[in-house]
C-alpha cells in the first residue's frame, strides 16, 4: 500500500511497533496451546470463516481455548480477484514477520470545541489534552470493580429495570472446558453453537448490503485505512477497544469526524462470559467512558470480543444502553470472519484469508439478507489485505454491494449510534426489527420479532436498533499501546 506520513496529536504510545508484534505473538501462542489441548465440545464452536467444505483458518471469532480448524499457512489462491489496489503489496509481503512499514497518524487534528456538523445536536469535541492517564484503569486488563465509576454503572444497571439472568460465568478454555454450559440452550452462548438472540444484530436486512466493520483499533495503521476509505467514499463501523482509544485519541476523533460509526469493543478485550457481572459492567463502562471523553458522545452499539456473549452478558449490555452486534453466521462452518487477524501471528497466510473472503462473497449472494463481516484494523497486515485486496474486490463485484456502517444498513440515521444524538423515540434498544433467520444451507426463512430473550441456534437472527437510554458521565484515558484482537 502507498503510505503518506503525517503528523498528529496523540497521547504517548509506550510500546513500540516491534513490541506490539511481540505482544501479539505471545498471546497467540498461548491461545494455540489452549486450543490444541482442547477436546470436542458438546456444541460446535462458531470459529470458521469459510463456506462449508472449504479450508479454513482459525479466526478471531473463536475465544482463546476453543477448538478451531487447523491453519492453512501454505494455502494458495483458489479464485481470481475482480480487482486489486493499483498500489497493492504482493501477497507474499502481507505476512507474519513482514517488514515494518511507516505508521500513519491522524491526517487531521481537531481543536477542542470543533463541532460535528453532520450530527444535529452533537456536543463539541472535548480537548484531548485534558485526558489524565492516572484517572483510568491499567491498559489491557479487566478494570477493578470497586471504583466509584463502576459503582455508578452498577446502579445504572440496577435502575434499568432489565432482569439479569442468574447464569454462572464460564471458565477459560471455551466449549471443551464448559460442557454443561455449552449444552445449555437457555444460555444462548454464541461461542458454542452460534446461538443469537432475536435482538442481536448479526446481518443487514437488505440483500447485497454489507455492514463494513473493523475491530480492535485504533492502532498504528488505522490512519492508512481511513485514507483509503475516504478515497473510495466508504463509511464503516469501528468497534473500539478502550485501551486503544486512550493510545490514539486523535485517530479516534478522525474516525468520528469522517462520519464513521464508533462502537464499543470493551476495555481490555476479554472473553466476556468468563467475567462476573461487575467485571462485565467495568469492561463496558470504561470503554464507553474513554470514547465519550475523546468524542463527546456515547455509543449505543457494542461487539463482544470473539463473539463471546450469552444472555447474561447481553442483558447487562442492554441495561447499559448497548446493542449487541456480532457478525453473520449461517452455519457452524460458515461464519463471515475473514481470519485476517491471524496473518500477523503466522497461523494463516494472505491467500487463505482471500479464499475465506471469496467464500463469504459466495455465501452472501445466496442468502436473502445482507451480511456483516469480521475484519480488524489492528495490524499492518490486516489493513493491507483490506485496502489492497478485499475492498477493491468488493467494489468491483457485480451486482454491486451496498457497503455502509451497521447503523446505516439497519436503516437508521447515524445519530442513532450515539446516546446524545439519538431521538430516543424510533430507536428503542432491544426492540426487534424485521429480519430473517438463516439455515446452514444459506437460505433465509422465517421472521424474528421477539425480544432478546428468544434465540436462534446456529442461524442468522433478527435485527434491532439501539436507543438512547440515560447517559452516564464518562471520562477518558491516555496511555500505552498493548494489542488485542
Amino acid at each position: 500500500m502507498k503510505l503518506a506520513l503525517v503528523s498528529a496529536v496523540a497521547l504517548p504510545a509506550l510500546v513500540s511497533a516491534h513490541g506490539l508484534r511481540d505482544l501479539h505473538h505471545a498471546r497467540q501462542q498461548a491461545d494455540q496451546a489452549a486450543a490444541a489441548s482442547g477436546s470436542s465440545s458438546a456444541a460446535a464452536p462458531a470459529t470458521s470463516s469459510a463456506a462449508a467444505g472449504s479450508s479454513v483458518a482459525p479466526g478471531s471469532s473463536a475465544a482463546p481455548g476453543t477448538t478451531a480448524p487447523a491453519a492453512a499457512t501454505g494455502a494458495t489462491l483458489t479464485f481470481t480477484l475482480a480487482s486489486t489496489n493499483p498500489t497493492a503489496l504482493p501477497l507474499s509481503d502481507i505476512a507474519s514477520g513482514a517488514s515494518t512499514q511507516p505508521t500513519v497518524a491522524a491526517s487531521t487534528t481537531y481543536a477542542a470545541g470543533s463541532t460535528p456538523t453532520f450530527l444535529s445536536g452533537a456536543p463539541a469535541l472535548p480537548a484531548i489534552s485534558s485526558i489524565v492517564v492516572a484517572n483510568y484503569p491499567t491498559l489491557d486488563k479487566t478494570p477493578p470493580t470497586d471504583s466509584a465509576e463502576v459503582q455508578q454503572w452498577k446502579q445504572e444497571v440496577a435502575n434499568s429495570g432489565i432482569t439479569i439472568p442468574d447464569i454462572d460465568p464460564t471458565v477459560a478454555g471455551g466449549c471443551a472446558a464448559n460442557p454443561q454450559a455449552a449444552a445449555d440452550s437457555s444460555r444462548c452462548w454464541w461461542t458454542c453453537g452460534g446461538c443469537t438472540a432475536n435482538a442481536d444484530v448479526v446481518a443487514c436486512p437488505d440483500k447485497m448490503t454489507w455492514g463494513l466493520t473493523y475491530d480492535d483499533g485504533p492502532a498504528l495503521y488505522t490512519g492508512d485505512l481511513l485514507s483509503y476509505l475516504d478515497q473510495q467514499d466508504l463509511k464503516a463501523t469501528f468497534f473500539v477497544v478502550g485501551s486503544r482509544a486512550i493510545s490514539y485519541p486523535a485517530l479516534l476523533q478522525e474516525e468520528y469526524m469522517a462520519q464513521h460509526q464508533i462502537a464499543v469493543h470493551t476495555w481490555s478485550h476479554p472473553e466476556m462470559t468468563t467475567l462476573t457481572n461487575d467485571q462485565v459492567i467495568a469492561e463496558l463502562g470504561w470503554s464507553r467512558k474513554i470514547i465519550k471523553d475523546v468524542l463527546g458522545v456515547t455509543p449505543t452499539y457494542w461487539r463482544p470480543p470473539y463473539g463471546d456473549v450469552d444472555n447474561r452478558v447481553r442483558a447487562i449490555a442492554t441495561a447499559m444502553g448497548l446493542q449487541t452486534s456480532i457478525w453473520t453466521r449461517i452455519s457452524a462452518s460458515a461464519t463471515f470472519d475473514t481470519g485476517d487477524f491471524n496473518i500477523a501471528g503466522g497461523t494463516t497466510n494472505s491467500e487463505q484469508v482471500l479464499n475465506n473472503w471469496h467464500s463469504i462473497v459466495n455465501n452472501a449472494t445466496q442468502i436473502n439478507t445482507g451480511f456483516i463481516v469480521l475484519e480488524h484494523d489492528l495490524f499492518q497486515q490486516t489493513v493491507d489485505i483490506a485496502m489492497d485486496y478485499i475492498l477493491p474486490d468488493a467494489l468491483a463485484h457485480q451486482p454491486p454491494f451496498k457497503i455502509e456502517p451497521i447503523v446505516s444498513c439497519l436503516g437508521k440515521p447515524l445519530s442513532d449510534a450515539y446516546i446524545e444524538t439519538n431521538d430516543n423515540k424510533s430507536n428503542p434498544i432491544g426492540a426487534s426489527a424485521s429480519g430473517s433467520s438463516g439455515s446452514g444451507s444459506a437460505q433465509a426463512s422465517g421472521s424474528s420479532n421477539s425480544t432478546g430473550g428468544s434465540a436462534n441456534n446456529g442461524a442468522m437472527g433478527g435485527f434491532a436498533a439501539p436507543s438512547a437510554l440515560a447517559g452516564v458521565a464518562f471520562g477518558v484515558i491516555a496511555g500505552a499501546l498493548g494489542l488485542f484482537l
